[in-house]
């Protein structure tokens, strides 16, 4: 609730700010809440931190608040030193889990580990916001049409990459947010990978993964699949041995990709890889849901 509030707030700023286009107007919102608008617009991983309790003496009062960015920036002030310090480390956890947490600091002894002498204790809700996680697709032919449309309206943000601009743009893939009209292999340095990141390759053909795979393997996205049969993969597979891929970064590779619908059409497909990758996302099974019932009644 207590985030929901300042985003409201946040929003009618902005809205105000829209509307009349008066700068005066904007300068008297919070500089919290500015950051926090031009964080979201631009889907950029923030932590808001907020003194939501505060006994006794301590630096800041409740609804202190303070931005923490993953670079290591932040605004406004939860009140200093090591207390400071203590919840700028516990923000960047959390964006990293994208759980939120409740700290609790006695402010009275460093000895014992206290971050303070001010004697009194302050709680502060560390609140990770993050941008949705993002599909890449590399290959933008039928399938990678398809899969970016069901990606966008499952409401994930869509990147598209192909090295053929007359396929990588917006009248091609309408569904598309961002297009990197490069080889493969120079997208990691176009484009932000990182753990909230789905990469799917739905190229022309085996020697266009074997030659961007390499690069895409040293990102730490937490899907990498390949489209295509057994028979094209283990071809791949040799081709990045041969130029000294690692296996163990080899087998981060779902591939073939999705999971077995029997699917043909690229809708069909479409389907099958976005069931994987919510499956890897929320830790589900991928099982018939009958199935999984009958498994936990019999238990």
């Amino acid at each position: 609730m207590l985030f929901v509030t300042f985003r409201l707030g946040a929003a009618l700023c902005r809205q105000q700010v829209n509307r009349t286009g008066n700068k005066i107007e904007s300068a008297h919102m919070d500089p919290v809440y500015q950051a926090l608008v031009k964080a979201e617009e631009a889907g950029e991983a923030v932590a808001l931190c907020t003194v939501v309790k505060s006994e006794g003496s301590t630096p800041r009062h409740v609804g202190s608040k303070m931005l923490v960015y993953l670079d290591g920036h932040f605004i406004g002030t939860v009140g200093g030193g090591d207390l400071e310090h203590r919840v700028i480390d516990e923000a960047w956890v959390s964006m990293g889990d994208g759980a939120a947490r409740l700290l609790h600091y006695n402010m009275s002894d460093p000895s014992r580990g206290d971050p303070g002498v001010c004697g009194g204790q302050v709680e502060v809700f560390v609140e990770p916001i993050l941008a949705p996680p993002m599909v890449v697709i590399l290959g933008a032919g039928h399938v990678g049409k398809a899969v970016a449309h069901l990606a966008k309206w499952l409401g994930f943000r869509v990147a598209v990459s192909d090295d053929r601009e007359e396929y990588c743009n917006k009248e091609t893939i309408p569904d598309g947010d961002m297009f990197f009209a490069v080889p493969m292999q120079q997208l990691p340095a176009q484009l932000k990978i990182d753990r909230r990141t789905f990469l799917v390759l739905t190229t022309r053909g085996s020697s266009v993964d074997a030659a961007g795979l390499p690069a895409l393997l040293e990102t730490p996205a937490s899907y990498i699949g390949v489209i295509g049969s057994r028979r094209r993969w283990l071809t791949t597979v040799k081709e990045m041995q041969s130029k000294g891929v690692p296996e163990e970064a080899i087998g981060r590779v779902h591939s073939p990709m999705g999971l077995e619908l029997h699917a043909e059409t690229p809708e069909e497909i479409a389907v099958s890889i976005m069931a994987e990758i919510l499956m890897i996302r929320d830790k589900g099974t991928g099982k018939s849901m009958k199935m999984e019932k009958a498994v936990r009644e019999s238990t």
